[in-house]
């Protein structure tokens, strides 16, 4: 491992000492609002919590997770979850003990969970989890917080429910109301008078002064067992430094593991899923962020692994689970932090503030604590999520963040996750709903494939090409929109014959879908008509190969009335001839055309075409051969009597693009023949193919004789070049219409 140079080291130090002064007063308040619903002597159980998840994240997911800068600490969503979690534990008569083992299991699992996520590659999906759902959930968390400090603000004993403690003014104690309010003014105002100390490092050190302030008065308050402060770690002697506390809290942490049972910890299950999941997104959105800001790249599933390994080891010691977080990353990377040694820093220096200062934590007021978190969990409220209430497009979206956040309140936020995961998948489905699943819809006279028809073969296109519609489709062909497409489809399969579906743009394809296709068969081949496919994707973004996913669910058969193509204009031309051959066109394809028989040439004197013939050469071409490429000189027009030929221009030596395919009496070449510049494109035999080949030079010869004849050439010429664009410029109106 390549350390750090001196001067990022220096750097990396103080943005961890910086990020450790933001992180630690909030772990142990974190810490002090899950466990002091245990009651008792548990509140300082949980400050020593908050100082080990800060420790162990601190070193443990910095080192493993990789992200530059970041710092990961006990933070707000795990608090909320794990206060829910104990209270609902406590309200079934479960020991407090006890619930503290369960409590340090939800974290280990969650934590396991963390690993796995990252393991299988979820890292990438959970940070694309809707934004009305995490604003809703964090909404809830915050007034969560929110409602489960104001009882300790007012000063309530421990336990006190909310509505009980609001209205009960025998129980507040107006010296914990007036240390709470203090903290919570130095909270708020102290980035105005400065930036170089961290504000929630300010609101505590406020909140201890008016506390002891206030003990000047009243000498209760110097007692250290009094329910306005945490108490002794460990519960207790309150003297000496942290080693005490630490070694009686441990020795009595897993002191009620006794009285479980396996029914006991299956009740993990769903509060560890969702502990997992909020804490992977809090972490990686806070990655996201960092990255904005440092033009860097993290690697999700990399930092879930560090952060699932970083809260089991919090688990084991002791500690409560946490994630990577927004203010004290903020706070590291502005104090010159540039490597991931800067959270290990922060983890160091969280243990040494603990093992030094373990007696100062003891007499942290619980109502300084409150006043903090409930800033916090003020500032976790998404004030903005209002302005959806403004458009009746977002209403909806507003109404998934209400519904989440009034679960959160009245049932819980374990629920609320349930909830929430449930309207994601709704909002999912209405985005695919709400959208068309139908790009573009065009006829058979509309747009034509890239094969040069004569003029006879285009004025049969134009009358019966409406017997075909062209259906481009886009985004996801599932149950959700299965309806949609059938509806849009109705009318067509009453009145087509040849239905193409253009499959470049599907993103997915369900089994209901298939089975719909399936039954868009059926009816179009009880009317003798085809479903015809054209550029079904080779791998779908879920890597499903599309077209043996047909073959597997029996949509493409070699009896069946469906047919593939890899383009869409080989689709188009596919149709194009059977409604040819079907309108009884009267020629024979493997009989090479004469000269008279040229649409060119029609109506010309037989002994003037013989001469004209003589100054041509006929020329046989193999499928596959280069009748001439771009860039070739050459001044000849091809008339082909039989066979096809391809014009493509190439772009790459494995790329190029189809322009055209010309066909049984039709011409080309004659660019290079009008104005003598080299060829702009390869022609190609598409099949065995024969041609009439006539110079410019052997037709200049020739008009001179035949003045007449060469010049309705030329008119034939230029005629039918006028006929191709009057098409093309139909064609693309439709298309811009």
């Amino acid at each position: 491992m390549k350390l750090p140079r001196l001067e990022n080291l220096a750097g990396d130090f103080w943005g961890g000492l910086a990020a450790m002064l933001v992180a630690l007063p909030s772990a142990i308040a974190f810490g002090v609002t899950i466990y002091a619903s245990l009651g008792g002597s548990y509140a300082a159980y949980g400050a020593l919590a908050g100082i080990l998840g800060a420790t162990a994240m601190g070193l443990v997911a910095s080192s493993m997770g990789g992200t530059n800068r970041l710092i990961s600490a006990p933070c707000a969503p795990a608090a909320a979850v794990l206060t829910a979690f104990a209270i609902e534990r406590i309200q079934h008569g479960m020991d407090p003990a006890a619930v503290a083992v369960l409590l340090a299991a939800l974290g280990l699992t969650a934590g396991v969970l963390q690993v796995v996520f990252g393991g299988i590659g979820l890292g990438r999906l959970i940070k694309y989890m809707p934004y009305p759902v995490v604003s809703g959930y964090l909404s809830g968390v915050g007034l969560y917080i929110i409602s489960g400090q104001v009882p300790k603000f007012l000063g309530a004993p421990a336990g006190t429910h909310l509505g009980h403690a609001l209205v009960s003014p025998a129980l507040w104690v107006w010296q914990g109301m007036v240390v709470g309010a203090v903290t919570i003014f130095a909270m708020l105002f102290a980035p105005r008078v400065t930036q170089r100390v961290p504000a929630a490092i300010l609101a505590l050190l406020a909140g201890v002064l008016c506390y002891f302030g206030l003990a000047f008065f009243d000498a209760a308050l110097l007692d250290p067992r009094n329910p306005l402060v945490i108490g002794p770690l460990g519960g207790s002697g309150g003297s000496g430094g942290g080693g005490g506390g630490f070694v009686d809290a441990m020795a009595g942490r897993w002191a009620g593991v006794g009285q479980l049972g396996m029914a006991d910890f299956t009740v993990l299950v769903m509060p560890a899923l969702t502990l997992a999941v909020l804490l992977s997104i809090d972490t990686l959105k806070t990655c996201v962020v960092l990255d904005a800001l440092t033009r860097s790249r993290h690697d999700s599933n990399r930092e879930l692994i560090g952060q699932g390994l970083g809260n089991i080891t919090s688990a084991v010691v002791g500690g409560m689970p946490g994630a990577g977080t927004m203010g004290a990353t903020l706070v590291n990377m502005s104090s010159g932090a540039l490597t991931r040694y800067s959270g290990f820093i922060e983890g160091v220096l969280s243990l040494l503030a603990f093992l030094l200062l373990g007696a100062l934590i003891s007499w942290v007021p619980v109502p300084a604590l409150a006043g903090i978190l409930i800033v916090v969990g003020a500032r976790m409220i998404d004030r903005h999520s209002f302005t959806f209430l403004k458009q009746r497009s977002t209403m909806l979206d507003f109404g998934v963040i209400a519904a989440v956040v009034v679960t959160a309140l009245t049932v819980s936020l374990i629920a609320a996750s349930g909830v929430g995961i449930v309207l994601a998948v709704v909002l999912f489905i209405r985005e695919q709903i709400g959208g068309s699943i139908i790009r573009r819809k065009l006829l058979g006279n509309e747009t034509f494939s890239k094969r040069v028809r004569t003029h006879e073969e285009m004025e049969i296109l134009s009358a019966h090409g409406n017997r075909a519609a062209i259906i481009e489709l886009q985004g996801s062909l599932f149950f959700g929109t299965a309806d949609q497409l059938y509806r849009s489809l109705e009318q067509d399969l009453k009145t087509r014959d040849f239905l193409i579906l253009d499959m470049r743009r599907i993103q997915t394809v369900d089994v209901t879908a298939a089975h719909l296709l399936e039954q868009v068969k059926d009816m179009l081949a009880e009317r003798h008509g085809f479903l015809i496919f054209s550029q079904i994707p080779p791998n779908l973004p879920s890597g499903r190969d599309l077209q043996q996913y047909f073959d597997q669910v029996g949509l493409i058969r070699q009896d069946s009335p469906v047919r593939v193509f890899p383009e869409l204009d080989d689709a188009l031309e596919w149709v194009e001839d059977r409604i040819i051959h079907e309108a009884a066109l009267s020629r024979d394809e493997e009989t090479a055309l004469e000269l008279h028989e040229v649409e060119l040439f029609a109506g010309r004197k037989e002994q003037t075409l013989a001469e004209l013939e003589q100054c041509m050469e006929k020329r046989h071409v193999a499928i596959g051969d280069t009748i001439f490429s771009r860039g070739d000189v050459g001044d000849e027009l091809f008339l082909i009597r039989s066979g096809a030929v391809r014009i493509v221009l190439p772009l790459s030596d494995r790329m190029s693009h189809h322009l055209g395919t010309f066909g049984r009496g039709a011409f080309f070449g004659e660019m290079a023949f009008l104005d003598g510049e080299v060829r702009s494109a390869n022609a190609v035999a598409f099949v065995d193919t024969e041609l009439y080949v006539l110079s410019r030079r052997a037709f200049d010869k020739f008009a001179e004789e035949h003045k007449k004849l060469g010049l309705k050439l030329m008119e034939g010429i230029a005629s039918v070049l006028a006929s191709r664009l009057r098409y093309t410029n139909a064609e693309l109106r439709v298309l811009e219409s």
